[in-house]
């Protein structure tokens, strides 16, 4: 900030979908009898500590159960995660980075997420968010 390179003013946030290593084809529904494995295991027992996360009646990976089914850019579903970026504007100088599940209501929440780290690291508060039309929804704009 002190050479000039951050404005802190106008920030832009959007994500990119990284593929995960995990079959399309072999998968189970939530409700199906998972059975062993301590991937599966570990995922069940985080959801049931864990209540604010939403119960999916999506397809789940046996062996990355944390990846999410989607058909995002087009073609063929396959698991997936997504990276989220805070950029600041001025210099295109990547601010914060937040890993989360490809899923659209994650990305509102990673970017919170982001804009508040960059607060509290930096002492920035964008005064202007560019997204796309995924990030002018009701809860992103509250």
């Amino acid at each position: 900030m002190t050479e000039g390179l951050v404005g802190g003013e106008d920030f832009a946030t959007d994500a990119s979908i990284v593929k995960a290593d995990a079959s399309r084809q072999y998968h189970r529904d939530d409700d199906d009898d998972w059975g062993g494995g301590r991937a599966v295991r570990e995922y069940l027992e985080a959801i049931d500590e864990d209540n604010t996360q939403a119960q999916s009646t999506r397809k789940v990976s046996p062996t990355d159960p944390v990846a999410s089914y989607t058909a995002t850019p087009g073609g063929p579903a396959f698991y997936a995660y997504s990276t989220n970026y805070l950029v600041d504007t001025d210099h295109g100088i990547i601010m914060d980075v937040e890993p989360s599940t490809a899923n659209r209501g994650q990305e509102v929440e990673s970017t919170r997420t982001m804009i508040d780290r960059v607060e509290e690291r930096f002492g920035i508060r964008p005064k202007c968010l560019i997204g796309d039309t995924v990030y002018g929804t009701a809860a992103m704009l509250n």
